[in-house]
């Protein structure tokens, strides 16, 4: 079985391999569950029993770590055809951590050749995360080639949700929540810069999704009102120009 591990940035937008797999990943997950002592029958007849009863909880956040190597030249071992420079993978963690948004961590397991061919195509994980701990270091004897160690707790994301109250046909009123959208893990500007071929509806769909995560056309309509444009000054928008962005 041969496996990748990627790590990305800004919705994909930034983002890389690892050139080299590590020789082993810690995956900790646990539950919240905790336990409380009662008085109960203790007759051996009723599952209602006197002493430590156990209640379980959501569980945690999961915990990633694992160790590995950022070379300086072309390995055999390399799991990648692209290899950047060390101190890029370097400077891309410490930069996104620096940032205090989540990263996606990615692992995709290919199974066997065989194994596939019975309907095995592998395994995937594929989480948003913090960078918790990164540590690195030049080796001593192989010029270049930087080890590291890094840390990742599972992120989730989160965010209030609205509620419509209604009244139904007795008269009594309801609250009915509304779904959420689906996280969106881009980086949105608070301005854009108009350039050539832009119109409203393509910079909504560039940086607007729906509850499904499908781009929304719709916003143009937000865009437009935060910009005080009529519908004629849309027509007449030079390049150039600089709209502000909804900021949800």
């Amino acid at each position: 079985m041969s496996y990748e591990i990627h790590l990305s940035f800004n919705n994909n937008q930034e983002g890389f391999q690892l050139p080299v797999n590590p020789a082993e990943i810690e995956v900790l997950s646990g539950s919240n569950g905790k336990t409380y002592d009662i008085v109960g029958a203790n007759d051996g007849r009723s599952e209602v029993r006197g002493g430590e009863i156990n209640v379980i909880k959501s569980p945690k956040l999961r915990e990633i770590s694992f160790e590995g190597l950022f070379p300086a030249q072309f390995y055999p071992f390399l799991a990648t055809d692209t290899l950047y420079e060390p101190m890029y993978y370097v400077r891309a963690i410490e930069n996104w951590k620096s940032m205090k948004r989540p990263i996606r961590f990615i692992y995709v397991a290919h199974w066997q050749q065989r194994l596939a061919s019975q309907g095995f195509s592998g395994q995937e994980l594929n989480i948003p995360v913090s960078i918790e701990k990164f540590k690195w270091k030049e080796i001593a004897g192989s010029p270049g080639d930087i080890e590291f160690s890094i840390s990742l707790k599972e992120y989730v994301f989160y965010a209030a949700r609205r509620v419509m109250v209604n009244t139904d046909a007795t008269g009594n009123v309801v609250a009915v929540q509304q779904s959420t959208r689906r996280p969106d893990e881009r980086i949105r500007p608070d301005t854009y810069v108009l350039k050539d071929g832009d119109t409203l509806t393509k910079i909504a769909m560039r940086f607007y999704t729906d509850a499904a995560g499908i781009p929304d056309s719709s916003r143009y309509k937000d865009i437009q009102t935060i910009n005080g444009l009529k519908d004629s000054d849309v027509k007449k928008l030079a390049v150039g120009s600089i709209l502000k962005l909804p900021a949800t």
